[in-house]
């Protein structure tokens, strides 16, 4: 069994439009069962949340869809899963409820494979009380973490050590498992940045070690929002700032003011669009893993015409995603060439790849890159043959 990816890109009414989409780090395209969904929602009858009426009890109903959609989708517990506007919302509202427990002598730990969002919070919330900041660094040969001095970095002073799953640049899969046991063997906990990954992975949180793990819908044919999971008792040791008058039950006590019932009805839909891609299972959760099997192994296949592509454009072109273990997205640099010049010759005919740093600040540092001075190109699911065919014949003629 495989995607029909016909039939999938038949649900996307972007696609119409004739552009070859390989900006999906950055953001996937939507269906319309999405955007249906919101509309139906935002539409239909819908208040504050509560029970007496029906506009009350669709307000529950979508907070329950999205806890439960989010649940099966990381191998959570729904009483563990916190609705956000975005990923980089998400980690400063935890990292500084975390860090009212911090001071002098403690230790966090980041890597310089991360995008910002799972660095700079974390930073800036150390700095605020006076605790240190270790790092995990970029092997700028491999693209992968140097894990050489893990224990020596990891140490019992480390509170809390955040990686990423997948990195939004490079698409590199650092062995989360491996550095989550050092942390808790410590004691400290571990934040893991599963935007990238989501979209390319069946998640399992216990399985990664992960104690905290943020992903956005947005990422995988869903509305702009995030979504954080974590272990219900964790929570309920965090405290937030928050309204006196609002609740202080968990997940709620981490969502401030009314939430956007729409968007979350959207999310709901986003994951079970994914599970459909493999409808044979009696659960979603067993749906949504037999659907990231045929995902990965269709994107996995595109990616590699793309790097046989890339590879016969010799010195033309620096591959830089060379990790063993890494998504479908490839970045790479033109040694005296304008990758912004050759990204809007791609855009012209309507393929397109971004050039820039795309927040990946640490890793543009660890590779001795310059700014703005790469291509991004990432396959979805909905990526077909000939988009592929337009980006390769794009690239060919901007580089000759």
């Amino acid at each position: 069994m495989s995607v029909d990816v016909a039939a999938l890109r038949a649900r996307f009414p972007s696609l119409r439009s004739g552009i070859a989409h390989f900006d999906g780090p950055g953001g996937t395209q939507t269906p319309a069962e999405v955007g249906e969904a919101i509309a139906a929602t935002l539409t239909g009858p819908l208040s504050n949340r509560g029970s007496s009426v029906a506009s009350e009890r669709n307000a529950e109903a979508a907070i329950a869809g999205f806890r439960s959609a989010m649940a099966d989708l990381l191998g959570a517990s729904p009483d563990g899963i916190v609705y956000g506007r975005s990923a980089t919302q998400l980690t400063y509202d935890i990292s500084r409820a975390l860090a009212k427990g911090w001071g002098p002598g403690d230790e966090v730990v980041v890597t310089e494979l991360d995008h910002d969002c799972n660095v700079r919070p974390w930073v800036q919330a150390a700095e605020s009380v006076g605790a240190s900041v270790r790092w995990l660094r970029l092997d700028p040969a491999t693209a992968e973490l140097d894990l050489t001095d893990l224990d020596e970095i990891v140490t019992e002073r480390t509170r809390l050590v955040a990686v990423t799953g997948a990195s939004n640049l490079l698409g590199s899969r650092p062995p989360v498992a491996r550095i989550a046991e050092r942390a808790h063997a410590v004691g400290a906990l571990v934040h893991v940045d599963g935007v990238h990954l989501t979209a390319h992975a069946h998640i399992d949180v216990a399985a990664l070690g992960a104690d905290l793990y943020v992903c956005s819908p947005y990422k995988f044919f869903g509305p702009h929002c995030a979504a954080l999971a974590a272990d219900p008792a964790l929570l309920q040791d965090l405290r937030p700032d928050k309204l006196l008058p609002s609740t202080d039950a968990v997940p709620e006590r981490f969502e401030l003011g009314t939430l956007p019932y729409e968007i979350m009805a959207g999310a709901t839909v986003a994951v079970d669009v994914i599970a459909s891609l493999a409808p044979q299972g009696p659960s979603r959760r067993e749906r949504l893993a037999a659907a990231h099997d045929l995902v990965h192994a269709h994107e996995l296949r595109l990616r590699q015409r793309i790097e046989a592509a890339l590879a016969d454009l010799g010195n033309r072109v620096v591959l830089h995603s060379r990790a063993a273990e890494r998504t479908p997205t490839l970045f790479f640099t033109l040694p005296g060439g304008d990758a912004r010049a050759v990204a809007a010759k791609l855009a012209a005919a309507d393929v397109l790849a971004p050039a820039g740093t795309f927040y990946a600040h640490e890793p543009f540092r660890a590779l001795g890159l310059d700014v703005d001075v790469g291509i991004r190109v990432g396959v979805a699911p909905y990526t077909d043959d000939s988009d592929v065919d337009r980006l390769l014949t794009g690239l060919g003629e901007a580089l000759a």
